[in-house]
């Protein structure tokens, strides 16, 4: 072994293990053409696509590559009233599809769609390759359903992972992606390409952390550091090239179709105007004179209590219109005082039975309900809602909920400018700049990302100990 090929070993770059593909749908646009076509190739890979990108299609098509290829079943994984939603798009492919809710299908069903909590109904030796259709559920490396898909696609040898948000301002899913496709886990990744933070590096990380929450403009211009710390985890400095090229080696991502050197015609999204609603409280908290900007999650909680009166009515007043709207809430309080405050509203809830929740977005879609009240951890992945321009939210830490729960309706398809309110109390602006931080960040990170997507994909290390040198004529 030369010593090159010994540095090319240890450069963790995942290999090709699929095949050209042997079928591509016509109604797919030339860059989803070229998406299929890479996630076939290589067999286990991820599509990091923003919203209306066509990833239900691409996935559909590469699920039917696999099926041709190798006569076998694919299970695709959705969330909630997504499968329904699927099975509608496989339609127009000319995919033939099942829908299944218990693991029972015949022998000659092969592309088989269910939802994630169903997953245990299913044996991982009946399919060859999976899909995980937002597969940003898998994020929490020691969540629950993060294990039960990654052990269910520890064996396949075709796997596909689709989602908007691949959380680049959260360094942990690319981890737990990783060990999903069956590249480097979480913590040989963590090891790899991360340093361990002393408690003196830690304080200097919380320190540059809170001067880029200091530095971030009122929309989130991108005029700070951005972070690369996973708590006492750290990317190191020499390591950031390389590990963005690894994870370029297993994933592809776009914003817009010219992303991947494609044309943009026909995917430039309506205008966007975002309203920023500050409640003043009637009086300040009690014990004080005026109110202060809560700090910590405890006096944030305490806050909102206490506004929930003011914030649901003036939520109310905003949607007390003739066209549809969606009011994005965080707790069964917020929930339910919604669906009294507002007549013509119906709520969506945890305890809302599966089979009622289809049936209460299939009202919505088809316009018979013209207010829906949900959270976004319940209704904010894979739903195509742009037959809606209209939706309210309460200011959250999350910046994925704030992104999902808007591109619901702010994506590819939309005919109409999107109109996005967001209701903070006066002592929830620390709340809300938080999210325009976190907004701003991940743009960085998704740039940095496609910066080297657009690159080679292979790390070459050039050592001196290869070049060729002139020796001297008395060593001859």
């Amino acid at each position: 072994m030369s010593y090159q090929e010994f540095l090319n070993q240890k450069s963790h770059l995942s290999g090709d293990f699929g095949f050209s593909p042997l079928w591509m749908p016509d109604k797919l646009f030339d860059f989803q053409k070229f998406l299929v076509e890479w996630a076939c190739q290589k067999g286990r890979s991820a599509i990091f696509a923003d919203c209306g990108l066509g990833k239900t299609f691409m996935q559909l098509a590469w699920a039917e590559n696999v099926v041709k290829k190798t006569n076998k079943r694919v299970l695709i994984l959705t969330p909630l009233a997504v499968a329904k939603q699927t099975c509608g798009e496989a339609e127009k492919l000319g995919v033939e599809v099942t829908r299944s809710r218990d693991g029972k299908f015949s022998s000659s069903q092969k592309i088989i769609i269910t939802n994630y909590e169903r997953l245990h109904y299913f044996n991982p030796h009946d399919f060859d390759g999976a899909c995980c259709d937002e597969s940003s559920i898998i994020k929490h490396w020691s969540g629950a359903t993060q294990k039960k898909v990654t052990r269910f696609m520890a064996k396949k040898p075709y796997r596909l992972l689709c989602t908007a948000t691949a959380a680049p301002n959260d360094w942990p899913e690319l981890g737990t992606s990783s060990e999903a496709l069956g590249e480097l886990s979480f913590s040989d990744m963590r090891k790899r390409f991360f340093r361990q933070l002393d408690d003196k590096g830690q304080k200097k990380a919380f320190r540059e952390q809170k001067d880029a929450e200091k530095k971030v403009s009122y929309y989130g211009k991108l005029s700070f550091r951005v972070s690369q710390s996973i708590g006492q985890w750290r990317l190191k400095n020499h390591a950031v090239n390389d590990f963005w090229k690894w994870v370029s080696s297993w994933a592809r991502a776009c914003q817009m179709p010219s992303d991947l050197g494609f044309s943009d015609e026909g995917f430039q999204l309506p205008p966007l105007i975002e309203n920023d609603h500050i409640i003043h409280p009637d009086s300040p908290p009690d014990g004080f004179l005026f109110t202060l900007p809560a700090v910590g999650l405890q006096e944030e909680r305490e806050e909102r209590k206490r506004t929930l009166k003011q914030r649901v009515e003036f939520a109310a007043s905003l949607v007390d219109h003739r066209d549809q709207a969606v009011v994005w809430c965080h707790y069964n309080a917020e929930g339910d005082a919604l669906e009294r405050a507002i007549p013509d509203a119906v709520q969506v809830a945890g305890k809302t039975p599966d089979e009622e929740k289809e049936e209460i977005y299939d009202a919505f879609l088809s316009g018979e309900q013209r207010v829906l009240i949900t959270k976004p951890k319940i209704g904010a992945w894979g739903l195509n809602w742009q037959h809606c321009a209209h939706t309210v939210t309460f200011a959250t830490h999350s910046y994925e909920q704030y992104y999902q729960s808007l591109r619901r309706f702010w994506r590819f398809g939309q005919k109409n400018p999107v109109r996005l309110d967001v209701i903070a109390s006066e002592g929830e602006q620390r709340v809300l700049e938080n999210m325009r931080r976190k907004s701003a960040q991940a743009q960085v990170m998704f740039a940095k990302m496609l910066k080297f997507m657009n690159q080679s994909q292979k790390i070459t290390q050039k050592s001196k100990h290869q070049e060729e040198i002139e020796v001297p004529a008395w060593i001859q």
